[in-house]
């Protein structure tokens, strides 16, 4: 089993190295990380993991800024990454994190961290133990904020 990392330049924290390092913690795999500049790159870095690399499963890390034009470029990068799954028949689990979800850099810090690690556990938990994932459903999880809970306790 490998997994990839794709991320970019662009975060202001080292999203990839945090991914590998909760990985490590939760696995024994195999990961390959590819780095690009920015979250529109993120699609082929993907496909390249998957095709050149024989990744498995990839995870996508970027950060988003918090103008207008950013959100439209994350949502391009986006429909490359779902398009990607698609071309690949493989998981890409996105994980970007909006300079504007947090009020200061250091909350920023902490979401981009945050967010990454719980979902470098889903990611091992989709590739090596899918059941645990049904366990979770319906329950309102949250990477990175609090989790919300059940609609229907």
């Amino acid at each position: 089993m490998k997994i990839g990392i794709a991320d970019t330049t662009f975060a202001r924290i080292d999203m990839g190295r945090i991914a590998t390092e909760e990985i490590r913690k939760h696995a024994s795999v195999g990961i390959e990380r590819y780095v690009v500049p920015g979250i529109k790159d993120l699609p082929v870095a993907c496909k390249k993991l998957i095709e050149e690399r024989g990744c498995d499963l990839v995870m996508a890390l970027g950060m988003p800024g918090g103008a207008a034009k950013d959100k439209v470029c994350a949502h391009e990068a986006s429909q490359g990454l779902i398009l990607c799954q698609l071309m690949t028949n493989r998981h890409i689990i996105e994980v970007f994190v909006h300079e504007d979800e947090a009020k200061d850099a250091k909350e920023l810090a902490w979401l981009m961290e945050q967010r990454t690690r719980e979902h470098a556990v889903n990611a091992v938990r989709l590739a090596l133990r899918p059941k645990d994932l049904e366990k979770l459903a319906g329950t309102g999880q949250r990477q990175g904020f609090e989790d919300v809970g059940p609609a229907r306790p």
